[in-house]
């Protein structure tokens, strides 16, 4: 009896640390939307938004104010400049991305 006693104790502090590791590697959306709608220039300057798979697509007023290097900080894995519009490869966060800056935006 003792024994199953051990392995559920064992079983509730590895699941714990599962847990305080999975918070710890979360990412909060609106700290870093709030972030990326700054390095585009702020809300004003964003004209349109899509996202197709892993990329965010932008249309910006100007796009000279763009800080693609934060951008980059923050997780993007590539940025391609087309005309006024930015294409941001940022994996899985772009559609909570996306949905978070339409929201902030309205």
């Amino acid at each position: 009896m003792n024994i199953n006693y051990q392995y559920i104790i064992i079983l509730l502090v590895l699941l714990f640390i599962v847990i305080i590791v999975l918070k710890a590697n979360k990412k909060d959306f609106h700290i870093e939307a709030n972030k990326l709608v700054d390095y585009l220039g702020g809300k004003d300057n964003i004209i349109s938004m899509e996202v197709n798979m892993s990329r965010f697509k932008v249309s910006l007023k100007d796009v000279s104010i763009v800080n693609k290097e934060a951008i980059q900080k923050l997780g993007a894995k590539g940025i391609v400049e087309i005309d006024n519009q930015l294409k941001i490869i940022l994996g899985p966060n772009a559609k909570p991305l996306l949905k978070y800056i339409d929201d902030l935006k309205r």
